[in-house]
This record gives structure tokens, sequence and C-alpha cells, in this order.
């Protein structure tokens, strides 16, 4: 009897995944409202993720929230996807929330109060899901900013792995200026890249910095001259990573952000029981032979 279940159980497992694989890609290819899929290039396990509503700045309604955790998931089940870099189309990164859609959400007080604000937590936590997803997503998120990064924008950038920006790039924490305490991200995450106190600064006073103080903070890892140059040496950087180990890409990142979380003692706890499930792959046998050999180690897709 275990005999029959156990074939029958994995031919229903390659079933499941590769109809998910197929759900993954069809995913991918629809259109969306905000954001717009797209690949480096045709062998490239690079995609680009663009923020695409150009003609407001890239400012963002309601319909992102849904979007974006969609897009990234598809991208995330998507084995040819390696790295996915987000940037913004047009002449903005982001211009932080349509003010549109911020006036939809305050306009949503009708009928009982208790109510209307148990359903105001929900959208609240719906939209804060949405840029989590960044972090749950396995593969590396690279952010690659021009021009303003507001509001919004620093929220979704702060979830971000890794982070550049051009010379020209501004950045705001801007709620309080619209008498908002920020709540997707920024004030949890922003402290523990650039330090509490410049974090509590920034979001105190709203005030805009450059590009090179972002640098100086260590917000961005790099600040480059230009869109073309940051283009380009994003494009660089994401293709090196994409190369690399699946199994490690994906482990480094998850346990640095559980180690982000706990104690020193729980994080070395945590990463001892990945590498225990991980560690012995193909993987590893691969990049061994890779560097006895002298030759370009080649890697199966996740």
């Amino acid at each position: 009897m275990k005999f029959l279940i156990q074939p029958n159980s994995f031919i229903v497992s390659v079933f499941i995944c590769q109809s998910y694989h197929i759900f993954s890609e069809n995913k991918m290819e629809e259109k969306y409202e905000t954001l717009k899929i797209q690949q480096e290039s045709p062998n490239s396990g690079v995609f680009n993720l663009i923020i695409n509503r150009p003609s407001v700045s890239n400012a963002l309604g309601l319909n992102f929230f849904s979007e974006f955790p969609k897009v990234l998931n598809a991208l995330d089940q998507n084995p040819i996807v390696a790295v996915i870099v987000l940037t913004g189309s047009g002449n903005h990164f982001c211009g932080g929330i349509d003010l549109k859609s911020l006036a939809a959400i305050a306009d949503d007080n009708s009928g009982d109060q208790g109510r209307t604000r148990e359903r105001l937590r929900r959208k609240i936590k719906l939209m804060q899901d949405a840029i989590t997803a960044i972090e749950r997503c396995r593969k590396p998120v690279i952010a690659a900013i021009h021009g303003a990064c507001l509001g919004l924008g620093i929220n979704i950038v702060t979830a971000c792995d890794i982070r550049y920006c051009t010379k020209d790039a501004f950045f705001s924490v801007k709620e309080v200026d619209l008498a908002i305490t920020a709540d997707l991200g920024t004030l949890q995450r922003l402290p523990g890249i650039v330090g509490f106190g410049k974090a509590m600064e920034l979001s105190l006073t709203g005030r805009r910095f450059s590009g090179d103080e972002a640098k100086e903070l260590g917000l961005v890892s790099r600040v480059f001259g230009s869109r073309e140059e940051l283009k380009e040496g994003v494009r660089t950087i994401a293709e090196g990573i994409g190369g690399k180990p699946p199994l490690a890409v994906v482990g480094t990142k998850a346990v640095l952000i559980r180690s982000r979380d706990v104690n020193v003692e729980q994080g070395l706890d945590y990463v001892a029981t990945w590498n225990s499930s991980m560690l012995l792959s193909e993987d590893l046998t691969e990049a061994i032979s890779a560097q006895k050999q002298k030759r370009k180690p080649t890697f199966a897709k996740l």
C-alpha cells in the first residue's frame, strides 16, 4: 500500500509544481495598472519590476497594494527569475501615495465609528503586507532609485535587500507633512539601516535629502552619476548575484532578515537549522568542482 501511495503522491506533487510554474508565468504576462515586468535580456535571470505611473511621478494608488504582492509572488515562483530590480518609469522612482487615494481613505468614515476604525485597521494591515512581500520574496530585490523617492517610496526601498541611486535622486520621509504617522514600514526598518537618531530626525522633519547624503547615511550602497550609469551598474551587480548558487543566495537573504529580528544566539541557531537542511546540495558539489577545475560553475534554476 505504501508503495502505491508514494508514486501517486510524487506525481501529484510534480503536477502541482508544474501547474504553479505555469500559473506564475501567466501572472507575469498579465497587464497591470501600476507595474510592468521586463526581462533584462532573453537569457538573463534578472527581471526589472517597474513602477509604471510616470504621468503622476509614480504616485501610487490603492490598486498598487493588490497588484504588488501578486507580481512579486509570480516572480518569486518562476525558476527563470534569479534577481529582481525594482525601478520607476519616467523621471522619478516614486512620488509617494496618490493623494486621491489618501482622500478616499479619509472619507471612508460613514456608519458606526468602531466598525469604520476596524475597517481602516484591516486596510492598513493589507497595505503593510504588500510592502513586506518584498522581504517574503525569496529572490533578492534591488532598488534602483532615480529622481524622487518620497513617503511611500521610502517604505518600499527600506524593505528592499540592496539600494542604489543616482546623484540627482532625492528622498523624504514625507508622511509627517501629510498629518500621517508613517505606517507601512519606514519607522520600523529605517532605524536599522541608518541608526535610530538619524531615522528620528528624518522622520520628524520630513526634510529632503540628496543621493549623496543617502549614501553617507547608509540608506544606499552606492551613488551613480546618471540614470544610464545606474541601470548598467545595477544590471552588472544583479547578473553577478544571479550567477551565484541559488540556494546560498536565498539562504543568505532569509537568514539575514531573520537574524535582524532576533538575538545572535537565536540567529546562529536559525542558520544551523537552515544549513543542516540546505547545505548538502548539488550546488555545493558544483561550486567545489568548479573551483578545483578553475571554470565557471553552472547551477540548476531554483
